[in-house]
C-alpha cells in the first residue's frame, strides 16, 4: 500500500491497465482503485508489477537527485519560493522526508473523517435492474474494457476474492436446478454510456474464462424471418460453478473484439428469482383497489366536450390475449392506456424464458416494476363465470355480454291457427287414427272446439312448395296412366279460410 500511495498518475494508470481496470479519472480515484486491487488481490503477478513500477520510479528519482536540472528549467513558482522564502523550502523538505503513514491518512478521507478538496465527479456507468436478479453485493463496479494494443482481439483480466459471508450465502442457497444455485456470482457487460441505465450488451467475439476454464455464453436465437439476423439474448453470465468458494482469489479473463465501441463489465452477487416468486410479490404489493380501478373506468368513459362522439361503454374481454384462456390474475402496466388485461402468470413465465417485457395488448414496454393487478376485474371474474366478455358503463358499473345461444324453442314446423288468430309454434301433431287430412287441413279429434263451439280450422305450413310440386308431378303421372281424360284436381278451401301461402 505504501508503494501504491507513492505512485504518480502515470504509474497508477499503468498498474490499472495491467489488470484491465479503468485508467480514467482523477488521481485520488486511481489511488482508490489501486488500493482496492491490493486489498483483494494476492496474486504474485500484481505484486511483481507494483514492485517493478516502484523500483523504476525511484531509480529515475535517484538519477534526478544525482544530476539536478539546471536553474532555468525550474518552474517560476519554485524559483520565487526558493529566493524569497528559503526557510519554508527547508521545512517542506523535512516534511517530505518524514515517515508518514499515507495509507492511514488516506483511509481517514475514505471513511469520511476528513475532507478532500472539491472535485468534479465523473458519472458512472449504471446497468438496468433485472426483475429476475436481486442484487446482494457489488463485487466490481462497471469498469471499462481498455484495449492494450491495436489488435482486434483483446483480453482484459480481473482478479477478486469472496468474503466468508458471501461464500456462506452461495453454499446455503437452494438449487434452482441440479448444479445451479439461486445465489450466484454473475458477470454483466454493457455499453460504456453514462447518460442512462444500460441494458446488457455483449461485445463481438466474447469469451469468458474463469480461473482455468471457459464459461458458456448464451447462444443466438434462430430467426424465422428471411433476411433477419439471429439475435443473442444478452443475459448475466453465471460464473459460480467455476469459482473458488473460499478465500482464494479468482481470476476472470474477458476476451472481446475491439471494433470501435466501448464496453464496461461488472461483477455482482445476486439471488436469481423464479416467476412464481415474482408473482407472489406482485400479489402482495401490486394489487390496485377495485374503487381506484372503477374511477379509472369512469375517467376513460368521461365525455370529452371537444369530441362529437359520446362513448357510452367499453368492452373488455375476459380471455387472456397470450394463451387464449380465461384470465386468472388480470394485470397490465400502469403506463398502458387500455383497460384490457393479460394474465400475470403466463406473462411472467414467458419473460422468464425470453425477457422482452412488452405488453401483448398495445406492444409497448410493460416492465415488472410497473405491473398492477386489476382489483375490479379480479372481482368480476369471480362473480361472472358464464361470460367471456363484459362491458363497462359510464357510471363505472358493468354488465356481462354472453354469446348468442341457439334458440331451443325455435319452430321447425310453424302452424298458423286462422280462426282464433293464434299462432302455435311447434311441430304439427300426428293425425289421430280415423281422421282424414284433406288438402293440409287437420280437424280436431272430437270434431268440436271448447264450449261447444265449432273447432278452428288449422292450416299446416309444413308442406313447402317443393313437396307440393312433387305431389303434383306424381298426380300428373297417375293421370297419364289412367285411360281417358281425368278432371284436374283443385285444392279448394272451405269457406272462411285464407291461404297461408
Amino acid at each position: 500500500q505504501n508503494m501504491v500511495m507513492s505512485f504518480r498518475v502515470s504509474d497508477l494508470q499503468m498498474l490499472l491497465g495491467y489488470v484491465g481496470r479503468s485508467k480514467s479519472g482523477l488521481k485520488h480515484e486511481l489511488v482508490t482503485r489501486a488500493l482496492q486491487l491490493v486489498q483483494f488481490d494476492c496474486s504474485p503477478e500484481v505484486f511483481k508489477k507494483i514492485k517493478e513500477l516502484y523500483e523504476t520510479r525511484y531509480a529515475k528519482k535517484s538519477s534526478e537527485v544525482a544530476q539536478p536540472p539546471p536553474q532555468q528549467h525550474r518552474p517560476p513558482e519554485a524559483l520565487s519560493i526558493h529566493s524569497y522564502d528559503r526557510s519554508s523550502t527547508v521545512a517542506r523538505t523535512s516534511i517530505a522526508n518524514t515517515n508518514i503513514d499515507y495509507p492511514a491518512l488516506y483511509g481517514k478521507y475514505l471513511n469520511g473523517l476528513g475532507r478532500l478538496p472539491p472535485k468534479v465527479t465523473k458519472p458512472e456507468v449504471q446497468l438496468v435492474k433485472l426483475p429476475f436478479y436481486m442484487t446482494l453485493d457489488e463485487l466490481l463496479k462497471p469498469t471499462e474494457l481498455v484495449p492494450q494494443n491495436n489488435e482486434k482481439l483483446q483480453e482484459s483480466p480481473c482478479i477478486f476474492a469472496l468474503t466468508p459471508r458471501q461464500v456462506e450465502l452461495i453454499r446455503n442457497s437452494r438449487e434452482l436446478q441440479p448444479g445451479v444455485k439461486s445465489v450466484q456470482v454473475v458477470l454483466r457487460i454493457c455499453y460504456t454510456d453514462t447518460s442512462s441505465p444500460q441494458e446488457d450488451q455483449y461485445p463481438p467475439n466474447i469469451a469468458v474464462k474463469v480461473n482455468h476454464s471457459y464459461c458458456s455464453v448464451p447462444g443466438y436465437y434462430p430467426s424465422n424471418k428471411p433476411g433477419v439476423e439471429p439475435k443473442r439474448p444478452c443475459r448475466p453470465i453465471n460464473l459460480t460453478h467455476l469459482m473458488y468458494l473460499s478465500a482464494a482469489t479468482n481470476r476472470i479473463t474477458v476476451t472481446w473484439g475491439n471494433y470501435g465501441k466501448s464496453y464496461s463489465v461488472g461483477l455482482y452477487l445476486v439471488r436469481q428469482m423464479t416467476s412464481a416468486e415474482l408473482l407472489q410479490r406482485l400479489k402482495t404489493i401490486g394489487i390496485k383497489h377495485p374503487e381506484l380501478c372503477k374511477a379509472l373506468v369512469k375517467e376513460k368513459l368521461r365525455l370529452d366536450p371537444d369530441s362529437e362522439i359520446a362513448t357510452t361503454g367499453v368492452r373488455v374481454s375476459l380471455i387472456c390475449p397470450l394463451v387464449k384462456m380465461r384470465l386468472s390474475v388480470p394485470c397490465r402496466a400502469e403506463t398502458c392506456a387500455h383497460l384490457q388485461c393479460f394474465d400475470a402468470v403466463f406473462y411472467l413465465q414467458m419473460n422468464e424464458k425470453k425477457p422482452t417485457w412488452m405488453c401483448p395488448v398495445c406492444d409497448k414496454p410493460a416492465p415488472y416494476d410497473q405491473l398492477i393487478i386489476d382489483g375490479l376485474l379480479s372481482k368480476i371474474l369471480t362473480e361472472c363465470e358464464d361470460a367471456d366478455e363484459i362491458e363497462y358503463l359510464v357510471d363505472g358499473s358493468w354488465c356481462p355480454i354472453r354469446a348468442e345461444k341457439e334458440r331451443s324453442c325455435s319452430p321447425q314446423c310453424p302452424i298458423l291457427v286462422l280462426a282464433g288468430c293464434e299462432v302455435s309454434r311447434g311441430p304439427s301433431p300426428p293425425a289421430p287414427p280415423g281422421s282424414s287430412e284433406v288438402n293440409g287441413l287437420l280437424p280436431t279429434p272430437n270434431g268440436n272446439g271448447e264450449n261447444g263451439k265449432a273447432p278452428a280450422d288449422v292450416v299446416d305450413l309444413t308442406l313447402d312448395s317443393s313437396s307440393s310440386e312433387e305431389e303434383d308431378e306424381e298426380d300428373e303421372e297417375e293421370d297419364d296412366d289412367d285411360e281417358g281424360p281425368q278432371p284436374k284436381r283443385r285444392c279448394s278451401y272451405e269457406k272462411g279460410l285464407v291461404s297461408a301461402c
